[in-house]
Protein backbone atom coordinates (compact mmCIF):
# COMPACT_ATOMS: atom_id res chain seq x y z
CA UNK A 1 0.00 0.00 0.00
CA UNK A 2 1.08 3.55 -0.63
CA UNK A 3 1.94 5.54 2.48
CA UNK A 4 2.15 8.91 0.79
CA UNK A 5 -0.09 11.74 2.00
CA UNK A 6 -1.12 9.79 5.10
CA UNK A 7 -1.46 11.65 8.38
CA UNK A 8 -2.07 10.41 11.89
CA UNK A 9 -5.48 12.06 11.77
CA UNK A 10 -6.40 9.94 8.77
CA UNK A 11 -5.70 6.74 10.73
CA UNK A 12 -8.79 7.23 12.91
CA UNK A 13 -6.88 7.73 16.13
CA UNK A 14 -8.64 9.26 19.13
CA UNK A 15 -8.35 13.01 19.84
CA UNK A 16 -6.45 12.28 23.07
CA UNK A 17 -3.77 10.40 21.13
CA UNK A 18 -3.62 12.96 18.32
CA UNK A 19 -3.18 15.75 20.85
CA UNK A 20 -0.21 13.96 22.43
CA UNK A 21 1.35 13.33 19.00
CA UNK A 22 0.90 16.97 18.04
CA UNK A 23 2.53 18.15 21.26
CA UNK A 24 5.41 15.81 20.62
CA UNK A 25 5.82 17.15 17.09
CA UNK A 26 4.63 14.06 15.23
CA UNK A 27 2.35 14.74 12.26
CA UNK A 28 3.21 12.20 9.58
CA UNK A 29 3.52 8.46 10.24
CA UNK A 30 6.52 6.48 9.08
CA UNK A 31 5.95 3.68 6.55
CA UNK A 32 5.81 0.98 9.23
CA UNK A 33 3.31 3.06 11.22
CA UNK A 34 1.12 3.80 8.21
CA UNK A 35 0.91 0.12 7.33
CA UNK A 36 0.76 -1.48 10.77
CA UNK A 37 -1.70 0.80 12.58
CA UNK A 38 -4.76 0.02 10.37
CA UNK A 39 -4.03 -3.72 10.62
CA UNK A 40 -3.84 -3.62 14.41
CA UNK A 41 -7.00 -1.54 14.65
CA UNK A 42 -8.78 -4.21 12.63
CA UNK A 43 -7.92 -6.72 15.35
CA UNK A 44 -5.65 -8.83 13.12
CA UNK A 45 -2.46 -10.51 14.25
CA UNK A 46 0.63 -8.86 12.79
CA UNK A 47 4.13 -9.96 11.85
CA UNK A 48 6.23 -6.90 11.12
CA UNK A 49 9.78 -6.60 9.84
CA UNK A 50 11.21 -3.34 11.08
CA UNK A 51 14.63 -2.11 12.09
CA UNK A 52 15.51 0.14 15.00
CA UNK A 53 14.84 3.74 14.04
CA UNK A 54 11.84 3.05 11.75
CA UNK A 55 9.26 4.14 14.33
CA UNK A 56 8.14 0.63 15.22
CA UNK A 57 7.33 1.51 18.85
CA UNK A 58 4.58 3.91 17.78
CA UNK A 59 3.46 1.35 15.18
CA UNK A 60 2.18 -0.89 17.98
CA UNK A 61 1.78 1.59 20.86
CA UNK A 62 -0.67 3.94 19.10
CA UNK A 63 -3.21 1.32 17.97
CA UNK A 64 -2.78 -0.47 21.31
CA UNK A 65 -3.81 2.69 23.16
CA UNK A 66 -6.63 3.30 20.69
CA UNK A 67 -8.10 -0.15 21.40
CA UNK A 68 -7.74 0.22 25.18
CA UNK A 69 -9.24 3.71 25.45
CA UNK A 70 -12.87 2.47 25.66
CA UNK A 71 -11.82 0.41 28.69
CA UNK A 72 -9.98 3.22 30.46
CA UNK A 73 -11.12 4.16 33.95
CA UNK A 74 -10.53 7.12 36.23
CA UNK A 75 -11.27 4.99 39.29
CA UNK A 76 -8.54 4.64 41.90
CA UNK A 77 -9.43 0.99 42.43
CA UNK A 78 -6.72 -1.41 41.20
CA UNK A 79 -9.47 -3.77 40.05
CA UNK A 80 -10.46 -1.21 37.41
CA UNK A 81 -6.95 -1.21 36.00
CA UNK A 82 -6.07 -4.82 35.09
CA UNK A 83 -3.21 -5.61 32.72
CA UNK A 84 -4.80 -5.59 29.29
CA UNK A 85 -1.70 -5.22 27.08
CA UNK A 86 1.64 -6.95 27.62
CA UNK A 87 4.75 -5.77 25.77
CA UNK A 88 7.74 -8.12 26.01
CA UNK A 89 11.21 -6.80 25.15
CA UNK A 90 14.68 -8.37 25.48
CA UNK A 91 16.57 -5.72 27.48
CA UNK A 92 16.18 -3.22 30.27
CA UNK A 93 17.25 -0.37 28.01
CA UNK A 94 14.61 -1.11 25.39
CA UNK A 95 11.94 -1.68 28.05
CA UNK A 96 12.54 1.79 29.49
CA UNK A 97 12.45 3.39 26.05
CA UNK A 98 9.21 1.66 25.04
CA UNK A 99 7.38 2.48 28.26
CA UNK A 100 8.54 6.10 28.10
CA UNK A 101 7.03 6.36 24.60
CA UNK A 102 3.77 4.78 25.78
CA UNK A 103 3.54 7.35 28.57
CA UNK A 104 3.99 10.18 26.06
CA UNK A 105 1.26 8.88 23.76
CA UNK A 106 -1.14 8.17 26.66
CA UNK A 107 -0.58 11.41 28.59
CA UNK A 108 -4.11 12.71 27.90
CA UNK A 109 -5.84 9.46 28.82
CA UNK A 110 -6.45 7.67 32.14
CA UNK A 111 -4.54 4.62 30.90
CA UNK A 112 -1.69 3.55 33.14
CA UNK A 113 1.59 1.96 32.11
CA UNK A 114 4.52 0.44 33.98
CA UNK A 115 7.89 -1.07 33.13
CA UNK A 116 9.48 -3.99 35.02
CA UNK A 117 12.95 -5.40 34.40
CA UNK A 118 15.68 -7.28 36.19
CA UNK A 119 18.80 -5.93 37.82
CA UNK A 120 16.89 -3.93 40.44
CA UNK A 121 15.09 -4.92 43.64
CA UNK A 122 11.79 -6.51 42.69
CA UNK A 123 10.19 -5.06 45.82
CA UNK A 124 10.47 -1.54 44.38
CA UNK A 125 8.24 -2.56 41.45
CA UNK A 126 5.57 -4.41 43.41
CA UNK A 127 3.73 -1.38 44.91
CA UNK A 128 3.27 0.14 41.44
CA UNK A 129 1.87 -3.14 40.14
CA UNK A 130 -0.53 -3.40 43.05
CA UNK A 131 -2.06 -0.03 42.17
CA UNK A 132 -3.06 -1.45 38.79
CA UNK A 133 -1.81 -0.81 35.25
CA UNK A 134 -3.40 -1.44 31.87
CA UNK A 135 -0.12 -1.62 29.93
CA UNK A 136 2.87 -3.57 31.20
CA UNK A 137 6.25 -3.44 29.48
CA UNK A 138 8.53 -6.19 30.75
CA UNK A 139 11.59 -8.31 30.17
CA UNK A 140 10.68 -12.03 30.21
CA UNK A 141 12.75 -13.01 33.23
CA UNK A 142 11.48 -10.29 35.52
CA UNK A 143 7.88 -10.90 34.39
CA UNK A 144 8.19 -14.53 35.46
CA UNK A 145 9.64 -13.39 38.80
CA UNK A 146 6.51 -11.34 39.44
CA UNK A 147 4.28 -14.20 38.32
CA UNK A 148 5.98 -16.54 40.77
CA UNK A 149 5.55 -14.01 43.55
CA UNK A 150 1.91 -13.51 42.54
CA UNK A 151 2.28 -9.76 42.30
CA UNK A 152 0.43 -9.57 38.98
CA UNK A 153 -2.31 -11.29 37.01
CA UNK A 154 -2.37 -11.90 33.24
CA UNK A 155 -5.90 -13.30 32.99
CA UNK A 156 -7.28 -10.17 31.29
CA UNK A 157 -4.52 -9.59 28.75
CA UNK A 158 -6.08 -8.78 25.38
CA UNK A 159 -2.94 -7.86 23.44
CA UNK A 160 0.54 -9.35 23.38
CA UNK A 161 3.40 -7.56 21.66
CA UNK A 162 6.83 -9.14 21.13
CA UNK A 163 9.35 -6.43 20.28
CA UNK A 164 12.73 -7.41 18.78
CA UNK A 165 11.69 -11.04 18.75
CA UNK A 166 14.87 -12.06 16.90
CA UNK A 167 17.00 -10.67 19.67
CA UNK A 168 14.93 -12.48 22.29
CA UNK A 169 15.77 -15.75 20.61
CA UNK A 170 19.45 -14.77 20.34
CA UNK A 171 19.50 -14.14 24.09
CA UNK A 172 17.95 -17.51 24.91
CA UNK A 173 14.49 -16.33 25.99
CA UNK A 174 12.55 -19.03 24.12
CA UNK A 175 11.82 -21.17 27.24
CA UNK A 176 10.64 -18.08 29.14
CA UNK A 177 8.43 -17.01 26.24
CA UNK A 178 6.76 -20.41 26.09
CA UNK A 179 6.04 -20.28 29.84
CA UNK A 180 4.53 -16.81 29.51
CA UNK A 181 2.43 -17.74 26.46
CA UNK A 182 0.96 -20.68 28.38
CA UNK A 183 -0.28 -18.30 31.09
CA UNK A 184 -2.08 -15.88 28.77
CA UNK A 185 -5.71 -16.06 27.66
CA UNK A 186 -6.19 -17.98 24.43
CA UNK A 187 -8.31 -15.23 22.95
CA UNK A 188 -5.99 -12.29 22.37
CA UNK A 189 -4.40 -10.22 19.62
CA UNK A 190 -0.72 -10.87 18.94
CA UNK A 191 1.85 -8.56 17.35
CA UNK A 192 5.45 -9.51 16.62
CA UNK A 193 8.20 -7.14 15.51
CA UNK A 194 11.55 -8.45 14.31
CA UNK A 195 14.49 -7.02 12.41
CA UNK A 196 15.06 -10.36 10.68
CA UNK A 197 12.88 -13.27 9.60
CA UNK A 198 15.07 -16.25 10.37
CA UNK A 199 13.84 -19.84 10.43
CA UNK A 200 13.59 -19.63 14.23
CA UNK A 201 11.49 -16.47 14.02
CA UNK A 202 9.13 -18.09 11.54
CA UNK A 203 8.74 -21.08 13.87
CA UNK A 204 7.98 -18.75 16.77
CA UNK A 205 5.40 -16.88 14.70
CA UNK A 206 3.67 -20.14 13.87
CA UNK A 207 3.40 -20.93 17.58
CA UNK A 208 1.62 -17.82 18.75
CA UNK A 209 0.36 -15.82 15.73
CA UNK A 210 -3.04 -16.62 14.23
CA UNK A 211 -3.40 -15.94 10.51
CA UNK A 212 -1.11 -12.89 10.69
CA UNK A 213 -0.70 -10.19 8.11
CA UNK A 214 2.88 -9.50 7.09
CA UNK A 215 4.31 -5.99 6.97
CA UNK A 216 7.92 -5.50 5.99
CA UNK A 217 9.53 -2.11 5.48
CA UNK A 218 12.96 -0.56 5.43
CA UNK A 219 14.79 -3.78 4.80
CA UNK A 220 18.50 -3.74 5.39
CA UNK A 221 19.62 -3.11 1.84
CA UNK A 222 20.60 0.52 2.02
CA UNK A 223 22.57 2.81 4.27
CA UNK A 224 21.87 6.33 5.46
CA UNK A 225 23.31 8.97 3.16
CA UNK A 226 24.15 11.06 6.23
CA UNK A 227 26.75 8.49 7.25
CA UNK A 228 30.26 8.79 5.83
CA UNK A 229 31.61 5.25 5.44
CA UNK A 230 35.32 4.40 5.42
CA UNK A 231 37.33 1.21 5.25
CA UNK A 232 40.89 0.72 6.48
CA UNK A 233 42.64 -2.36 5.19
CA UNK A 234 44.80 -3.42 8.08
CA UNK A 235 46.56 -6.54 9.29
CA UNK A 236 44.81 -8.26 12.15
CA UNK A 237 47.82 -7.66 14.39
CA UNK A 238 47.67 -3.92 13.69
CA UNK A 239 43.97 -3.38 14.40
CA UNK A 240 44.36 -2.41 18.02
CA UNK A 241 47.07 0.15 17.33
CA UNK A 242 44.98 1.70 14.55
CA UNK A 243 41.87 1.80 16.73
CA UNK A 244 43.79 3.53 19.53
CA UNK A 245 45.17 6.03 17.01
CA UNK A 246 41.69 6.82 15.65
CA UNK A 247 40.23 7.25 19.13
CA UNK A 248 43.10 9.50 20.23
CA UNK A 249 42.98 11.69 17.13
CA UNK A 250 39.22 12.12 16.72
CA UNK A 251 37.42 15.00 18.38
CA UNK A 252 34.34 12.82 18.71
CA UNK A 253 33.47 12.27 22.35
CA UNK A 254 31.25 9.18 21.91
CA UNK A 255 32.18 6.16 19.81
CA UNK A 256 30.64 2.69 19.74
CA UNK A 257 33.16 0.03 18.76
CA UNK A 258 31.68 -3.25 17.52
CA UNK A 259 33.22 -6.67 17.96
CA UNK A 260 31.97 -10.13 17.06
CA UNK A 261 32.50 -11.80 20.42
CA UNK A 262 32.18 -11.08 24.12
CA UNK A 263 35.77 -12.16 24.68
CA UNK A 264 37.17 -9.65 22.21
CA UNK A 265 34.96 -6.88 23.59
CA UNK A 266 36.16 -7.39 27.17
CA UNK A 267 39.82 -7.66 26.29
CA UNK A 268 39.71 -4.72 23.94
CA UNK A 269 38.08 -2.48 26.53
CA UNK A 270 40.63 -3.59 29.11
CA UNK A 271 43.54 -2.82 26.81
CA UNK A 272 42.20 0.62 25.86
CA UNK A 273 41.83 1.55 29.52
CA UNK A 274 45.43 0.48 30.18
CA UNK A 275 46.48 2.84 27.40
CA UNK A 276 44.66 5.80 28.91
CA UNK A 277 41.50 5.71 26.76
CA UNK A 278 38.26 5.71 28.76
CA UNK A 279 36.35 2.64 27.64
CA UNK A 280 34.03 -0.08 28.82
CA UNK A 281 32.42 -3.17 27.33
CA UNK A 282 28.76 -4.11 27.13
CA UNK A 283 27.77 -7.69 26.33
CA UNK A 284 25.68 -10.61 27.48
CA UNK A 285 28.09 -11.77 30.22
CA UNK A 286 27.91 -8.43 31.98
CA UNK A 287 25.52 -8.16 34.88
CA UNK A 288 22.49 -5.91 34.51
CA UNK A 289 24.00 -3.39 36.91
CA UNK A 290 27.28 -3.32 35.00
CA UNK A 291 25.50 -2.78 31.67
CA UNK A 292 23.45 0.03 33.19
CA UNK A 293 26.54 1.70 34.63
CA UNK A 294 28.50 1.41 31.38
CA UNK A 295 25.65 2.76 29.28
CA UNK A 296 24.93 5.65 31.64
CA UNK A 297 28.62 6.57 31.76
CA UNK A 298 28.75 6.52 27.97
CA UNK A 299 25.65 8.69 27.59
CA UNK A 300 27.03 11.16 30.15
CA UNK A 301 30.34 11.49 28.33
CA UNK A 302 32.41 9.79 31.01
CA UNK A 303 33.35 6.98 28.61
CA UNK A 304 34.86 7.73 25.22
CA UNK A 305 34.51 4.29 23.66
CA UNK A 306 31.76 1.74 24.34
CA UNK A 307 32.83 -1.70 23.10
CA UNK A 308 29.77 -3.74 22.20
CA UNK A 309 28.69 -6.97 20.58
CA UNK A 310 25.82 -6.92 18.10
CA UNK A 311 23.40 -8.57 20.51
CA UNK A 312 24.21 -6.17 23.35
CA UNK A 313 23.93 -3.09 21.17
CA UNK A 314 20.55 -3.93 19.65
CA UNK A 315 17.88 -1.66 21.05
CA UNK A 316 20.31 0.97 22.36
CA UNK A 317 19.03 4.41 21.49
CA UNK A 318 21.78 6.97 21.85
CA UNK A 319 20.92 10.43 20.61
CA UNK A 320 23.24 12.01 18.08
CA UNK A 321 25.87 9.29 18.15
CA UNK A 322 28.59 10.72 15.88
CA UNK A 323 30.72 7.65 15.14
CA UNK A 324 30.75 3.87 15.05
CA UNK A 325 33.80 1.71 14.42
CA UNK A 326 33.68 -1.87 13.23
CA UNK A 327 36.71 -3.38 14.92
CA UNK A 328 35.57 -6.61 13.32
CA UNK A 329 33.14 -6.45 10.45
CA UNK A 330 30.17 -8.82 10.72
CA UNK A 331 29.88 -11.95 8.63
CA UNK A 332 26.21 -11.12 7.96
CA UNK A 333 26.00 -8.02 5.75
CA UNK A 334 22.64 -6.99 7.26
CA UNK A 335 24.36 -6.59 10.63
CA UNK A 336 26.69 -4.02 9.07
CA UNK A 337 23.73 -1.85 8.16
CA UNK A 338 22.31 -2.33 11.67
CA UNK A 339 25.58 -1.15 13.17
CA UNK A 340 26.21 1.96 11.12
CA UNK A 341 22.53 2.88 11.30
CA UNK A 342 23.15 3.96 14.88
CA UNK A 343 24.86 7.10 13.70
CA UNK A 344 23.62 9.80 11.32
CA UNK A 345 20.08 9.80 12.74
CA UNK A 346 17.53 12.59 12.66
CA UNK A 347 19.41 14.49 9.97
CA UNK A 348 22.69 14.54 11.88
CA UNK A 349 25.98 13.59 10.23
CA UNK A 350 27.79 10.44 11.25
CA UNK A 351 30.96 8.49 10.50
CA UNK A 352 31.29 4.72 10.20
CA UNK A 353 34.80 3.26 10.08
CA UNK A 354 35.56 -0.39 9.42
CA UNK A 355 38.89 -2.08 10.13
CA UNK A 356 39.15 -4.92 7.65
CA UNK A 357 41.82 -7.59 7.79
CA UNK A 358 42.68 -9.79 4.78
CA UNK A 359 40.69 -12.60 6.38
CA UNK A 360 37.60 -10.40 6.47
CA UNK A 361 37.79 -9.22 2.87
CA UNK A 362 35.14 -11.73 1.80
CA UNK A 363 32.67 -10.19 4.27
CA UNK A 364 33.35 -6.72 2.91
CA UNK A 365 32.55 -7.92 -0.61
CA UNK A 366 29.15 -9.18 0.55
CA UNK A 367 28.45 -5.93 2.40
CA UNK A 368 29.15 -3.85 -0.69
CA UNK A 369 26.89 -6.12 -2.74
CA UNK A 370 24.06 -5.60 -0.28
CA UNK A 371 24.30 -1.82 -0.05
CA UNK A 372 25.00 -1.57 -3.79
CA UNK A 373 27.97 0.73 -3.43
CA UNK A 374 31.71 0.58 -2.91
CA UNK A 375 32.89 1.87 0.44
CA UNK A 376 35.83 4.31 0.11
CA UNK A 377 39.18 2.86 1.18
CA UNK A 378 41.50 4.87 3.40
CA UNK A 379 45.21 4.46 4.03
CA UNK A 380 46.30 4.31 7.63
CA UNK A 381 49.30 6.25 8.83
CA UNK A 382 50.23 3.79 11.53
CA UNK A 383 53.61 4.40 13.20
CA UNK A 384 55.97 1.45 13.25
CA UNK A 385 56.32 1.61 17.01
CA UNK A 386 52.53 1.51 17.40
CA UNK A 387 52.48 -1.55 15.24
CA UNK A 388 55.12 -3.24 17.32
CA UNK A 389 53.31 -2.35 20.51
CA UNK A 390 50.11 -3.73 19.12
CA UNK A 391 51.71 -7.00 18.18
CA UNK A 392 53.33 -7.35 21.60
CA UNK A 393 50.52 -6.32 23.92
CA UNK A 394 47.39 -7.58 22.33
CA UNK A 395 47.29 -8.81 18.80
CA UNK A 396 50.23 -11.14 18.74
CA UNK A 397 47.63 -13.54 20.01
CA UNK A 398 44.70 -12.00 18.20
CA UNK A 399 44.67 -14.19 15.13
CA UNK A 400 44.90 -17.39 17.11
CA UNK A 401 42.28 -16.20 19.60
CA UNK A 402 39.87 -15.16 16.91
CA UNK A 403 40.37 -18.42 15.10
CA UNK A 404 39.74 -20.21 18.37
CA UNK A 405 36.61 -18.18 19.03
CA UNK A 406 35.21 -18.97 15.61
CA UNK A 407 36.16 -22.59 15.96
CA UNK A 408 34.44 -22.99 19.32
CA UNK A 409 31.27 -21.69 17.75
CA UNK A 410 31.48 -24.24 14.91
CA UNK A 411 33.05 -27.29 16.51
CA UNK A 412 32.27 -29.18 19.67
CA UNK A 413 36.00 -29.88 20.35
CA UNK A 414 38.01 -26.66 20.19
CA UNK A 415 41.75 -26.69 19.56
CA UNK A 416 43.94 -25.63 22.49
CA UNK A 417 45.64 -22.24 22.30
CA UNK A 418 49.30 -22.14 23.27
CA UNK A 419 49.85 -20.06 26.39
CA UNK A 420 51.73 -16.84 25.88
CA UNK A 421 52.61 -14.17 28.41
CA UNK A 422 51.23 -10.71 27.64
CA UNK A 423 52.79 -8.78 30.51
CA UNK A 424 49.38 -8.24 32.14
CA UNK A 425 48.08 -10.89 34.54
CA UNK A 426 44.49 -10.18 33.40
CA UNK A 427 45.32 -11.36 29.90
CA UNK A 428 47.05 -14.51 31.11
CA UNK A 429 43.97 -15.76 32.95
CA UNK A 430 41.23 -17.69 31.17
CA UNK A 431 38.30 -15.53 30.29
CA UNK A 432 35.49 -15.70 32.81
CA UNK A 433 32.07 -14.05 32.59
CA UNK A 434 31.52 -11.06 34.84
CA UNK A 435 30.55 -12.10 38.30
CA UNK A 436 32.51 -15.35 38.22
CA UNK A 437 34.88 -15.87 41.11
CA UNK A 438 38.56 -16.53 40.68
CA UNK A 439 39.49 -16.97 44.31
CA UNK A 440 39.87 -20.74 43.97
CA UNK A 441 42.66 -20.55 41.42
CA UNK A 442 46.21 -19.92 42.78
CA UNK A 443 48.06 -16.92 41.48
CA UNK A 444 50.53 -17.60 38.65
CA UNK A 445 54.06 -18.21 39.86
CA UNK A 446 55.35 -15.23 37.87
CA UNK A 447 53.34 -12.81 39.99
CA UNK A 448 53.72 -14.48 43.36
CA UNK A 449 55.54 -12.39 45.91
CA UNK A 450 58.73 -14.04 47.27
CA UNK A 451 59.23 -12.08 50.45
CA UNK A 452 56.55 -13.34 52.84
CA UNK A 453 56.31 -16.79 51.29
CA UNK A 454 59.80 -17.97 52.31
CA UNK A 455 59.41 -16.77 55.91
CA UNK A 456 56.11 -18.60 56.31
CA UNK A 457 57.60 -21.76 54.80
CA UNK A 458 60.38 -21.65 57.44
CA UNK A 459 57.94 -21.36 60.27
CA UNK A 460 56.08 -24.38 58.98
CA UNK A 461 59.18 -26.44 58.82
CA UNK A 462 59.81 -25.99 55.16
CA UNK A 463 63.58 -25.44 55.71
CA UNK A 464 64.21 -28.38 58.05
CA UNK A 465 65.36 -30.60 55.21
CA UNK A 466 68.55 -28.57 54.92
CA UNK A 467 69.54 -29.10 58.55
Amino acid sequence: MSTENISFASLNLAPEILKALDEFGYTTPTPIQAQAIPIVLQGRDLMAGAQTGTGKTAAFALPMLQKLLPLASTSASPARHPIRALVLVPTRELAIQVEASVKVYAKHSPLRSLVVYGGVDIKTQTPHLMRGVEILVATPGRLLDHIEQRTLQLSQVQMLILDEADRMLDMGFMPDLKRILALLPKQRQNLMFSATFSTEIKKLSEEFLKDPLLVEVARSNATNENVTQKVYHVAQDDKHALLAQILNETETKQVIVFTKTKLTASRLARQLVREGISADAIHGDKSQLERIQALDAFKNGKIHALIATDVAARGLDIDQLPMVINYEIPSAPEDYVHRIGRTGRAGALGVAISLVSPEEEKYLVEIEKLIKREIPKETSNLPARGRASSERSHHDRGSREKGHERATEQRSTPRPIPAKKSGDPWFDKPYEPTGATTTKAPAPQLYRSNKPKREVAALLGGLQAKQ
